[in-house]
């Protein structure tokens, strides 16, 4: 599943506004950073989306995403203006549209395509939804549909938390620090909702007619939201960001997205295996949760002064990677995407550098806690390095050739420390005398997938 926070200007350190996302998806889901130009579009033309078409806008900004590779749609996206979206799959007593329409990751593209503002998104998201709805499958193999909850904020400080239910919404302002989940979380507190859900709720007996009317209460499916742990990991998030306020860094919140929960903090031998997930930082295994349980993008925007800077993995799995600078928005316009290779897809391509980080990644699954501890205090160093050059750059006053120049350098020196961390985490043998292996469900899981990927051996 996935999970979304934003820190706003009270509670940062530095006045910033962050904003932050693990896209969990499939083992196998590729996911690439998108750039695409502010565009004027002729009068009458189409847009098609992921399953239908829509009448096009007249202007679409510059936006920066990160999209799964089939769909037209994103997990998380940014636009010139510093609007930003994550989304979230979130379960409702109300069965999800099976019929294709407009998936949550259409609206969230179209949110920042055609809004500069929060309160814009929030009215484009919601009218698109009022005319087209949302449906269709979700799933990268097989099938899997769901309603949508939206975390979007912008570069004034403005944030929102809106839930949907088919076509209907509940929109609440958020506060210093919020998060959120797999679950409904909007409860009796909300600014304002669409006409119809109200009603439905109390005609379906779901809402009672003197009550306070309490969204998540009268709406949530709780037994799908426990089962997705949606409930654990909203309330994980919020307890790792809230005591760090009013002082939370970029470098927190790297933390909060790598982290696998207060039992793999207490146990020595922790991997992760099992049936249920309920950590922050996924990774897949064997079960229906954990099939859509494996982070595949890992996303950090700090906005500062109008300023934007991307904190990206462009991989799955922060704990295996390494977060890196993208810089996109005002006073960077000139410059372009880091080289990533192609656009990965459903199968092993060792030009592409999410399949080609798969392969350290999955050589760490096989020994987790051993393996990982072979690199990762150097991975902390040299991340720390990046954040600290960057910065005095940024201070400095450094024009757009020198920060694509520094952006580039970055890319490059990740590139091949990963080289050297996969050797290093191979020289650590699979031995069960020194750590307890993986269950044998799991260890068939990942040859499964591995299989269907096309992986290599790797030694």
């Amino acid at each position: 599943m996935c999970d979304t926070m934003v820190a706003r200007p009270p509670v940062t350190k530095n006045g910033t506004l962050i904003f932050a996302k693990n896209s969990d998806r499939e083992a196998n889901e590729a996911q690439y950073l998108f750039h695409a130009p502010a565009q004027t579009h002729a009068p009458g033309s189409e847009l098609a989306c992921t399953y239908i078409s829509i009448p096009q806008a007249e202007r679409t900004n510059a936006v920066l995403l990160s999209r799964p590779y089939w769909m037209w749609g994103a997990e998380m996206g940014v636009n010139e203006h510093g609007v930003l979206i994550g989304n979230e799959a979130v379960f409702s007593k109300l069965k999800p549209q099976k019929e294709p329409a407009l998936i949550g990751m259409d609206l969230l593209r179209l949110g920042v395509e055609r809004a500069a503002s929060a309160e814009e998104a929030v009215e484009v998201i919601t009218s698109l939804l009022a005319q087209y709805g949302q449906g269709g499958n979700c799933g990268h193999n097989g099938h899997f549909e769901y309603h949508n909850a939206f975390l979007i904020a912008d570069a004034g400080g403005t944030a929102f938390v809106l839930e949907t239910v088919g076509r209907d919404f509940v929109l609440e302002r958020a506060g210093d620090v919020r998060t959120i989940s797999n679950a409904y979380t909007v409860g009796t507190e909300y600014e304002r909702a669409s006409d119809g859900l109200i009603p439905q709720a109390r005609a379906k007996g779901w809402a009672g007619e003197k009550a306070p009317f309490d969204f998540a209460e009268a709406y949530g499916d709780r037994l799908r939201s426990r089962f997705a742990t949606g409930y654990e990991r909203g309330c994980r998030t919020r307890d790792l960001l809230g005591p760090k306020a009013p002082h939370i860094e970029v470098r927190h919140v790297m933390g909060v997205l790598r982290d696998h929960g207060p039992r793999a903090a207490r146990q020595r031998h922790w991997q992760p295996d099992g049936l249920l997930g309920g950590s922050v930082c996924a990774h897949a295994s064997f079960g229906p949760v954990r099939k859509f349980g494996q982070t595949t993008s890992s996303w950090i925007t700090e906005i500062r002064n109008g300023r934007m800077l991307h904190w990206v993995t462009g991989t799955s799995a922060p704990d295996t990677g390494i977060f890196k600078p993208v810089f996109f928005g005002p006073g960077c316009e000139g410059i372009g995407l880091p080289d990533f290779g192609p656009v990965p897809g459903g199968r092993y391509e060792e030009a592409a550098l999410w399949w080609r980080h798969e392969k350290l990644h999955r050589a760490v699954l096989e020994n987790y806690g051993p393996r990982l501890a072979a690199y990762a205090g150097e991975r902390d160093r040299l991340e720390e390095s990046f954040m600290t050059e960057v910065a005095g750059a940024l201070e400095r006053g450094a024009d757009e050739g020198a920060l694509e120049v520094l952006t580039g350098r970055h890319w490059r020196r990740a590139e091949e420390a990963e080289k050297a961390w996969l050797k290093a985490a191979l020289a650590v043998p699979v031995n069960a005398r020194q750590m307890p292996p993986p269950s044998h469900f799991y260890r068939f899981h990942w040859k499964r997938l591995n299989r269907l990927a096309h992986m290599p051996e790797i030694s």
